[in-house]
């Protein structure tokens, strides 16, 4: 089949050399196929099979095969994965800015026992922990199997951590508020006004919960309990207040707070020291 160029000069004549007038006898389409099927014995007969009463695309777009598109989707998901990396802050980052670097004469104890109570508050709803003076101690006891998966997905900062068991004899019986958890350590402040750095590994914390829940019963506790936390009437710790302990085995904990949040846990067996 002769190849056509759409963009050469158009020149319709006739046998006889005189122009083409295009009228409604003769229109544009049907003319100009016919005339520039020169080498064609029927061009009637090819205009009236392959071009009549039929769509024609005059453009040829590029067409984009599969394997194209699905390097193009995973170039765009790179592109975006380094654009989140690079939003958040770095471990050197954080350290050449001192995001994590306390005060001078922060390191309270006193100073986070709000925390601490938000904290409280927090697990109280997380658990769903009954009102106290409602239910006795025997039946105020929640089920455990429920417990224990919220609580290895839970936040820990503000809670209250004691070491009970370690490799290293110097940290058994350390006990703090936890103001910021690593992948692989906890950071408190002790009752001494201290800042530990505990590292997870090789190390068993007992986790203290309140059995009751400490979240205010009505709209006006909330102000009468600052008062009253503040004159010393209300117990400053969770270990000040009946509560629930539970062990925690820091070798099968080494992951961020964020990415705990997501991850699955499979029960296990567990021998540690």
């Amino acid at each position: 089949m002769t190849q056509v160029d759409p963009y050469k000069s158009l020149v319709l004549e006739t046998s006889q050399n005189r122009r083409v007038k295009l009228n409604t006898n003769t229109p544009f389409t049907p003319t100009y196929i016919q005339a520039s099927l020169t080498q064609s014995g029927d061009p009637q007969g090819i205009y009236t099979n392959r071009v009549k009463n039929r769509h024609i695309v005059l453009e040829n777009p590029v067409r984009v095969s599969n394997a194209q598109k699905e390097h193009g989707a995973k170039k765009a998901r790179r592109e975006s994965e380094k654009k989140r990396k690079a939003a958040a802050l770095g471990r050197r980052s954080t350290d050449a800015k001192g995001l994590w670097k306390l005060e001078n004469g922060a390191e309270k104890f006193n100073l986070f026992l709000p925390l601490h109570q938000l904290w409280m508050g927090y697990m109280s709803e997380l658990l769903g922990l009954s009102p106290p003076s409602s239910v006795p101690v025997a039946d105020a006891m929640p089920n455990a199997s429920s417990m224990h998966p919220k609580l290895v997905k839970a936040d820990f900062h503000g809670s209250l951590l004691t070491v009970r068991q370690s490799k290293n004899p110097c940290l058994v019986g350390l006990s703090g508020i936890v103001i910021h958890e690593t992948e692989n350590a906890f950071k408190v402040i002790t009752r001494k006004d201290q800042l530990k750095l505990i590292p997870k590994q090789n190390s068993i914390f007992t986790l203290a919960v309140p059995l009751y829940s400490t979240l205010p019963q009505t709209q006006f506790e909330p102000v009468e309990a600052v008062s009253s936390a503040l004159s010393g009437h209300r117990p400053g710790t969770v270990l000040d207040a009946p509560h629930i302990a539970f062990d925690l085995y820091g070798n099968q904990f080494c992951f961020r707070s964020a990415d705990r949040a997501g991850r699955k846990f499979k029960a296990k067996e567990t021998i540690e020291l």
